[in-house]
């Protein structure tokens, strides 16, 4: 009775400690407006939220009009002086816009160089996403940050840039604007950027560098904030993703280094129509603001030109702390693993209580354990999605009831981790059985050395499993309270990654939380190899499991505030003069099949031009809607001359409806020079010829209806074949289509051109409607053709 009470209190200790770590990643509670003015008000922050995020303000939409403005009054509402930087990027994946930066300077005593704070304050656009999270929240911050320094009059010697960017969410090309073309960019020593990802959880910080970071560790660490949450392995996982913020454009363009601070958690929220004030976490936003008041406190007095370094540090974050040491180390600490591991063995072979044959004995449970969780998650989830097709409707890949999810399998692990060692182990021989996975680790530890160096960290808790070894070794004493202690460093730096990886990376990822629970199960032997009822506890856990799979059934539908995402679009094909409804959706609803049938007839054809998005989503159903008068663009070639062996053309195009975004093709076969759009070049051109893959040649985002002007070189044996797609993102308000409204408990799909009116023809010569060619148009044209006729031809390179 007495063993079994020591179980069930080792659990709940283990619970307490994971339970704590997870309570001081971030603040619980929020701060109130009545307190000080000069310090950082969750309360005034989210009231800015509240402003900001009151409908969606996606560039080219009149909101975002109002929002920039609203902006540039509240930062002279605190005394600063603003600017605005407008201008057309081409960025090298082809996407163009006109972007408008919103800007303020605070002057320091003895600049060395200048500390940037940095947010976006477009939002997402195509699915009606108010952007509370993404990313009021980080204007909100800066905001209401720079209030409270201001007026408690921090003296600083650094020059402090506010930049409100534009465009982040169509191709970073605000920032893109701002660090080729301001005159400020070339004083940024450091920038500090907000974003977001998500609508709630911890605030991690990723550094960007594109040397070493060893001097940006050290003084992120003296900044002393309260609640750190980060480490170097997060950042070497990024880089392999194809996601980027405002920041690296930041680090790529312009050889400026800096912090993003984002949040994930709430994955399902992000750049839909939930990212409102209502989902964002209130002790979210409070944890951005602890890591921005200390840190504008400190690097405004920091000289920025001592942040570079060639060297790398590892780092990782506990409770209340952050710690750090050169990656260096990381090879020679692996080494000093395995020596101090070797020898406590050999030690305790003289003692006489251990042996080379249970040693080896002990891996059987171990990579049993391994294997069995990895595949039984591997297939378990993709059983769970023939059950629940309905998942597959949220491209994130991470479904509402998804922690749920991450608890079914990560209990079922610890379950089939009780079920081997029961089988397979004893007590008496725990702490033989305890060699394997130290060894495992330490072979992990050496591997990851030198392939994903940002995990070096993960070898600290390997040293307290191989000092509580040979403390066992030489003492032959068991204690649960000095198992416990040693314990703490493993839940503290592997435990969070089980939670993370899902959210992050998304519920297909949920094999690799099994494999790191087995193996976080494995630096906990010393605890659980105790226990005596190993197959009761098999059992517990496998209840426990089984109760999160019936919530995460229970909660599988579809309901306000937790909304089913669908997709439809008209398209007319000005080629054939026919038009069709298209989805992007694989499981169709009441309201898709409103317009797609209930017999689901494949997207024939659609897909020949294939439309960008975040996850190569392709059109799958389509059906035949009738032919409504949409006024088509007018298409002006200006200039179409040969000289020499190249063809020079400019062609115009001019929208004859509000417009917000163009989408141009060309075979593939044809090779483009000096290519401009609306006078601006390709950030990443090499040379003078266009790179790009497949059809696909620029997506223009439109402002204020203003036309697409497109100049180039063809080789002159080239045959001219391209194509555009004019979209409109008012589906649900045309007069001419009368789409009803989605239900309450629906959404637009997220990453998607969605909600759209299309026009899909051929860039030829043809007779523009007489509507669209009015005298001053005809005048301006022909001005235009006579004007580049009298230009010298630039032959290409």
């Amino acid at each position: 009775m007495k063993k079994n009470q020591t179980s069930i209190l080792a659990i709940v200790c283990v619970l307490a400690i994971l339970g704590i770590i997870y309570a001081t990643m971030m603040p619980q509670w929020i701060s109130k407006d009545e307190e000080a003015l000069a310090e950082f008000s969750t309360e005034r922050a989210l009231n800015q939220v509240e402003i900001i995020a009151q409908k969606p303000h996606y560039v080219g939409s009149l909101n975002h009009e109002l929002v920039a403005n609203y902006l540039k009054l509240e930062l002279n509402r605190i005394g600063l002086e603003t600017s605005t930087q407008e201008g057309f990027t081409l960025n090298d994946k082809g996407l163009l816009v006109k972007s408008k930066n919103i800007l303020a300077r605070i002057k320091g005593t003895n600049n060395t160089k200048a500390l940037l704070l940095l947010s976006h304050y477009d939002s997402a656009p195509h699915s009606f996403s108010k952007g509370a999270s993404d990313d009021a929240s980080g204007v909100a911050t800066i905001l209401e940050g720079i209030r409270a320094f201001l007026y408690a009059k921090q003296p600083h010697k650094n020059d402090i840039i506010i930049l409100f960017s534009d465009a982040e969410e169509l191709g970073l090309n605000g920032a893109a604007l701002f660090v080729n073309k301001h005159p400020w960019a070339k004083d940024v020593g450091l920038v500090i950027n907000f974003e977001a990802r998500g609508s709630s959880g911890p605030s991690y910080m990723l550094m960007e560098t594109n040397k070493g970071n060893e001097a940006l560790v050290k003084e992120f660490s003296k900044a002393k904030t309260t609640y750190p949450v980060s480490n170097s392995l997060m950042y070497s996982i990024y880089k392999m993703l194809p996601n980027d913020t405002d920041l690296t454009v930041f680090r790529k363009q312009g050889n400026i280094q800096g912090f993003n601070f984002a949040f994930i958690d709430g994955h399902y929220n992000y750049h839909t129509q939930q990212d409102d004030v209502q989902h964002l976490n209130k002790t979210t936003l409070a944890h951005q603001g602890t890591y921005l008041m200390p840190l504008l406190k400190y690097f405004s007095n920091t000289d920025l030109n001592a942040t570079n370094s060639t060297e790398d540090d590892v780092y990782f974050s506990a409770p209340f702390s952050f710690i750090s040491y050169p990656f260096s180390w990381v090879l020679p600490m692996t080494i000093i693993a395995l020596g101090l591991l070797i020898l406590f063995i050999f030690i305790g072979k003289a003692k006489r209580v251990i042996t080379f044959r249970e040693i080896f004995r002990g891996f059987v449970p171990l990579l049993g354990s391994l294997i069995i969780s990895g595949l039984v998650t591997f297939l378990g989830w993709k059983i769970v999605l023939q059950i629940y097709p309905q998942y597959s409707d949220l491209l994130n890949g991470f479904t509402y009831n998804g922690h749920a999810y991450i608890g079914a399998f990560v209990a079922l692990s610890i379950a089939i981790s009780f079920a081997f060692y029961h089988h397979f182990s004893d007590a008496k021989i725990t702490m033989n059985h305890f060699v394997a996975p130290l060894l495992l680790w330490i072979i992990i530890n050496a591997f990851i050395a030198n392939s994903l160096t940002g995990a070096g960290f993960l070898i600290i808790p390997v040293y307290f499993g191989v000092l509580l070894f040979g403390v066992f070794v030489l003492t032959q004493h068991y204690s649960l309270g000095l198992n416990l202690l040693f314990s703490i460093p493993a839940l503290a730096i592997i435990a969070p990654f089980i939670v993370m990886f899902p959210i992050g990376l998304g519920l297909k990822i949920l094999f690799g939380s099994a494999i790191l629970t087995v193996l976080l199960f494995g630096l906990l032997l010393p605890i659980f190899g105790n226990f005596f009822k190993k197959g009761a506890w098999t059992m517990f856990f496998f209840a426990v499991s089984i109760g999160f799979f019936i919530y995460a059934g229970y909660h599988s539908g579809y309901e306000h505030g937790k909304a089913k995402s669908n997709s439809l679009l008209y398209v007319y094909n000005a080629n054939t003069n026919s038009a069709v409804w298209t989805t992007y959706d694989v499981n169709l609803d009441e309201w898709t099949k409103t317009y797609l049938g209930e017999k689901n007839q494949k997207a024939v054809g659609l897909n020949a031009l294939p439309i960008a998005s975040k996850y190569n989503s392709a059109f799958t159903y389509s059906a035949i809607a009738p032919v409504v008068d949409i006024p088509r663009p007018t298409i002006a070639f200006l200039k179409d001359s040969v000289v020499g062996n190249n063809r020079y053309l400019k062609i115009k195009i001019t929208p004859n409806r509000k417009v917000n975004r163009y989408d141009i093709y060309a075979n593939p076969k044809m090779t483009f020079f000096n290519f401009k759009a609306n006078g601006v070049s390709t950030s990443g051109q090499k040379g003078n010829q266009l790179e790009r893959e497949g059809m696909k040649i620029l997506c223009y985002y439109v402002v204020a209806n203003e036309p697409l002007v497109m100049e180039f070189y063809i080789n002159k044996s080239s045959v001219f074949d391209m194509d555009l797609i004019e979209s409109s993102f008012d589906l649900m308000s045309n007069p001419l289509l009368k789409v009803k409204p989605r239900s309450d408990w629906m959404m637009p799909t997220p990453f998607v051109l969605n909600d759209a009116v299309l026009i899909q023809e051929k860039i030829k010569r043809y007779t523009a409607p007489a509507a669209a060619l009015t005298p001053a148009t005809i005048v301006k044209d022909t001005a235009t053709v006579v004007k580049d006729s009298l230009k010298p031809a630039v032959k290409p390179e």
